[in-house]
């Protein structure tokens, strides 16, 4: 079974990375689809978070990594998906992640929204803390590779 694990990845973390290695070992193969979101001003191109997904997961044979704009039931039909892969840290995720599930099941019958928690350890981490940490130069190499890291650092610098 293919499973579309969807999101924006602005940048991707330890977090994210958990979750495609978990859900690598569960599925035939796991989909990474960034998202183009017109409702949010992302830090890195869509071209580049491909490019930073594909390198850190790299050695995963079964996740391919591509981009999609407009309903993300669209784009797992498309990509004959059976599941939507999900991941929540904290409870407050559930209510929003779960309100999505339900939409998505009344405009494709056939897709499942699965759910996987995030390991305890890596639960404080969102890319937007990962942003802000690095803007006020903070340690972030805990929170991703240091390939993104580095990233971040010289995007910040003008690089």
């Amino acid at each position: 079974m293919i499973a579309i694990y969807p999101g924006s990845f602005d940048p991707i973390t330890l977090g994210h990375l958990d979750l495609i290695e978990r859900s690598s070992i569960l599925f035939e193969k796991v989909i990474v689809a960034v998202l183009k979101n017109p409702h949010k001003q992302p830090f890195f191109t869509v071209e580049k978070r491909v490019q930073q997904i594909k390198k850190c997961t790299q050695n995963i044979k079964n996740v391919e990594v591509d981009s999609f704009t407009g309903l993300t039931i669209e784009y797992a039909k498309m990509k004959q998906a059976g599941v939507l892969l999900r991941g929540l840290r904290v409870m407050s995720d559930f209510e929003q992640e779960l309100q999505m599930a339900h939409i998505n099941k009344t405009l494709e019958p056939n897709i499942e929204t699965i759910f996987l928690a995030t390991n305890t350890e890596l639960s404080f981490i969102s890319s937007s803390v990962v942003k802000e940490i690095a803007k006020l130069g903070g340690a972030i190499d805990h929170l991703v590779t240091s390939d993104i890291a580095k990233d971040l650092f010289s995007a910040m610098n003008g690089g």
